[in-house]
């Protein structure tokens, strides 16, 4: 029996590293997924290989319509919510804060903060309503960032906007506490992901050194595994780890204790 039996989870973000690692950690303990993001044959193919019910809609989270279209989605395929994990983000280039293109600056607000904004909007009137109703709770987990709790030199804008997602998380927790939602963000460093994969293209040396000069900050001078966060999704989402709400939970080698 799994952790997540009969739940229904969305993802946005799905197709990614760690959307689609969380998609298979989810499935893989009974849920019943409703997956995003903004590549729909990568989308597509992702349902095709997981081994629970799934429903799919591609969109953009900048665009407040898919919010509450995946919404309707899950009430329409699995008649509830349970679950939302708000992971679809992008990152701005590696730049001093003048060099950001204006407009590189303005979409990375629109994605990684007010995506967030827009799919807690249309989640958590669902999941206080089923609360109502049937006295079960729901959870939802916001993907931050180490960024978000610190500055980040040469990611001002993602930092901005993944300080804001914090931010939500926390007063949003404080309103619905007493209606059964918990709110909580999980907020990685550097992470084996397509991004990371990107910055060591972007700068030119071997990969070794190019990890070497991204985690020099790191007390475990390594980058995150994506499995290691995704356990962080599955334990703050987990409806056994009922009273943490409002929590900014670090999965960062030890950045935040310095």
């Amino acid at each position: 029996m799994g952790r997540f039996d009969g739940a229904t989870v969305l993802i946005t973000g799905a197709a990614g590293g760690l959307g689609s690692s969380a998609a298979k950690g989810f499935a893989s303990e009974g849920a019943r997924l409703v997956l995003s993001d903004i590549d729909e044959k990568a989308l597509a193919d992702l349902a095709g290989m997981l081994p629970s019910e799934t429903a799919i809609l591609a969109g953009n989270v900048a665009d407040e319509k898919l919010s509450g279209d995946l919404v309707g989605l899950a009430i329409e395929k699995f008649g509830r919510l349970d679950i939302a994990v708000n992971n679809a983000g992008i990152v701005q280039s590696f730049v001093r804060l003048p060099q950001v293109p204006s407009d590189e600056a303005r979409r990375v607000l629109e994605i990684d903060l007010l995506g967030v904004f827009y799919a807690m909007k249309h989640q958590i009137p669902q999941m206080e309503r089923q609360f109502k109703t049937s006295g079960k709770g729901g959870a939802i987990v916001n993907i931050a960032s180490a960024a978000g709790l610190s500055g980040a030199p040469k990611l001002s804008v993602y930092a901005a906007a993944k300080h804001g997602v914090v931010g939500l998380t926390r007063s949003a927790a404080v309103e619905y506490a007493s209606k059964g939602l918990r709110i909580n963000a999980i907020c990685p460093a550097h992470t084996r992901t397509a991004m990371v994969d990107s910055f060591v293209r972007v700068s030119g040396a071997p990969e070794a050194e190019a990890l070497a000069e991204l985690t020099r900050g790191v007390p475990m001078r390594r980058v995150a595994e994506v499995e290691e966060v995704v356990t962080a999704i599955l334990f703050a989402a987990d409806p056994a780890n009922s009273f943490m709400t409002g929590h900014a939970l670090a999965v960062d080698g030890g950045v935040g204790a310095i």
